[in-house]
């Protein structure tokens, strides 16, 4: 028995977020079955970080407990077994029989798209947002979070989170063909953390408040100073990061 870690994507506007609901069509219901049927008993799995109902994935982890003689067989067969808007990109073994892909990770990086003018095949993929807004102060407010630890302010209510302390290692905003892009990359983030900064920093840039009030927010420590109201389908977890060496066959 060793312990794999599955590397998995996701269009999550098919799923009821990523974390067991009972029932509910999540990613982890599925990839759980899927483990189940191959593995021939219950199996769970446990991830490395949990997204919300409709957020997308471009790489999150799942660990697991078993014996598999042939990955890239396993690998197949799971894909065979879950929806098309599923897919395991990738198994590797562990080289700790303890390690755990939310504990382990040493970081996190997510991609928050947002585009200008209505287009049908940006629809649930990306945020259309046809407001005027000032670039540079995005530019401001990005740099402006490096600057603090504690993101109380961008924590939903009910958390359940043993701190509110955080680790930003680059928060900045790159302009696209369609619009807009937020970048930000953490050791952790906390409930709706990514959509609470992009909204709240939409807002700054659309003139609602100065830099200055912006601070306040982050500094009050209050969530309800926040803007969450940004859709999910336009977030994606785009990397998790865990040490070197941490698999017995990098990718």
């Amino acid at each position: 028995m060793a312990r794999y870690f599955l590397q998995v994507a996701y269009d999550g506007t098919a799923f009821n977020g990523s974390q067991i609901q009972g029932e509910q069509a999540t990613v982890q219901l599925f990839i759980d079955k899927a483990l189940s049927i191959l593995l021939k008993q219950p199996t769970a799995s446990f991830g490395a970080s949990r997204t919300d109902a409709g957020v997308h994935a471009e790489c999150n982890f799942y660990h697991f407990d078993a014996t598999i003689a042939d990955t890239q067989l396993f690998q197949y067969k799971m894909n065979a077994l879950l929806p098309q808007s599923l897919c395991v990109k990738a198994i590797f073994q562990s080289q700790n029989p303890e390690a755990n892909a939310r504990f382990d990770a040493v970081s996190r990086r997510y991609r928050y798209k947002i585009h200008f003018s209505k287009n049908p095949f940006l629809h649930h993929r990306s945020y259309f947002f046809p407001f005027a807004l000032d670039y540079k102060i995005l530019e401001q407010t990005a740099t402006i979070l490096k600057n603090y630890q504690d993101f109380e302010t961008f924590c939903k209510r009910n958390h359940q989170s043993f701190t509110t302390l955080c680790q930003i290692m680059d928060s900045h905003w790159e302009p696209t063909q369609d619009g807009i892009e937020y970048v930000v990359t953490a050791n952790r983030f906390l409930r709706g953390m990514v959509r609470g900064l992009v909204g709240t920093q939409l807002q700054v840039a659309r003139g609602k408040y100065d830099l200055a009030g912006f601070e306040k927010r982050i500094q009050a420590k209050d969530c309800t100073l926040a803007d969450f109201s940004v859709p999910g389908h336009g977030l994606y977890l785009e990397q998790i990061s865990f040490p070197n060496n941490y698999f017995l066959e990098e990718k």
